[in-house]
């Protein structure tokens, strides 16, 4: 689950949408540096049925939106970071990624989108400072760099999202997945992509602050409804997805994450950008540690830190997140087990309050993603 203090301090940054939030009761955390609903009156769990069935709304406005502006050397600069092939990478699409450092670990998962002017990447809210000062560094101050605070993100998510979208923004429904455009609305430049991080079909809005809580009310009154960040947490996780400072940091690589897909293959294979030696090396002799999706047999929980024993008693690993998903109606979680012991199906045994409970190791996600991968013309 996500790391919030229930205790909210008198210096805490507050969103474009709190005052929103607040009216319609919801109860605070601090996540972050940010105070951010992590529910509202009817509860996570009917939130997280709300948004698999219908259409939830989330203030994510609390992540980094970072524009990177330059001509065609940017292009190269950026390779030479991340390992995506940016030079293939059509205008108004997004890549999933990494920063990394030399030994591959994660410094923050991301998102980046190639503008026709610049590239937007969207950053961990508890990560977006440091990478800020890290890409500067990288990049030697050469390029025009702008993490944007006047700029909110709405996400809305689940199977009526396109429709209630689409009634207030038209011609939304002509993107697909990972596939963005600019739109007008209220005389205003805003810009929509179609993606999202619960498994569901859903969109995610950046606009300036001064218009998110009136475009927040008109996605309410169409029938969609805010949800909190304990939904979202329930709802990625039984999507199989991972959430920084988790399943990912600092001392992680993207193959032991288990996420070579979200790699190029070119650039994987050509090297060249930061940690791509050790990436290869991983690649090629495998690594010690990997990312499963775990199932356990009963209806015990196992929350972050439960360790992880074969059925010799070996301690094999360790949970990264973990807890009841509504939608599979039980308890699911995923962690960090020795290799050799990754395959699915393999028994485990979860350490809870000093004794051990049955488990398996499992295919994820645990929930079938319902992303449009065509667009719909």
């Amino acid at each position: 689950m996500y790391r919030w203090v229930e205790r909210v301090n008198v210096g805490i940054k507050k969103t474009s949408l709190n005052k929103l939030h607040k009216e319609y009761q919801a109860k605070f955390v601090e996540f972050a540096g940010y105070e951010m609903p992590i529910q509202y009156k009817e509860g996570i769990i009917e939130e997280h049925k709300f948004t698999r069935a219908k259409s939830g709304i989330f203030d994510v406005s609390h992540m980094g939106q970072l524009f990177i502006y330059g001509e065609e050397d940017l292009v190269k600069d950026l390779e030479k970071i991340f390992p995506l092939d940016l030079q293939n990478l059509k205008t108004n699409h997004s890549k999933y990624s990494f920063l990394m450092n030399d030994a591959a670990g994660i410094h923050d998962d991301l998102i980046i989108t190639k503008l026709e002017s610049c590239f937007l990447i969207i950053l961990n809210a508890a990560c977006k400072e440091n990478d800020f000062e890290i890409l500067k560094q990288l990049l030697n101050n050469k390029y025009k760099m702008v993490l944007d605070e006047k700029r909110s993100l709405i996400a809305i998510q689940g199977p009526k999202s396109a429709e209630i979208l689409n009634q207030i923004i038209n011609n939304t429904t002509s993107l697909s997945f990972m596939n963005g455009d600019w739109f007008e609305y209220e005389n205003q430049k805003i810009f929509v992509t179609r993606s999202g991080y619960t498994g569901e079909d859903g969109f995610e809005v950046s606009l300036s602050n001064d218009l998110a809580e009136q475009f927040t009310k008109r996605l309410i009154n169409k029938g969609a409804k805010l949800i909190g960040l304990g939904a979202r947490d329930t709802l990625r996780l039984e999507a199989g997805l991972c959430l920084y400072g988790h399943e990912l940091d600092i001392k992680k690589t993207p193959v032991e994450s288990n996420l070579k897909w979200a790699m190029s293959k070119v650039r994987v294979s050509n090297g060249g950008f930061i940690g791509s030696k050790i990436i290869s090396d991983q690649l090629i002799n495998g690594t010690k540690q990997i990312r499963v999706g775990i199932k356990p047999e009963g209806k015990v929980i196992a929350r972050e830190k439960t360790k992880i024993f074969n059925d010799s008693e070996l301690l094999i690993g360790e949970v990264t997140s973990g807890t009841f998903g509504p939608s599979v109606n039980g308890p699911v979680a995923m962690g960090y087990v020795d290799n050799k012991f990754s395959e699915k199906n393999t028994k485990i045994f979860l350490e809870i309050r000093g004794k051990k409970y049955p488990a398996n190791i499992c295919g994820l996600p645990f929930y079938k993603k319902n992303y449009v991968k065509g667009a719909n013309k």
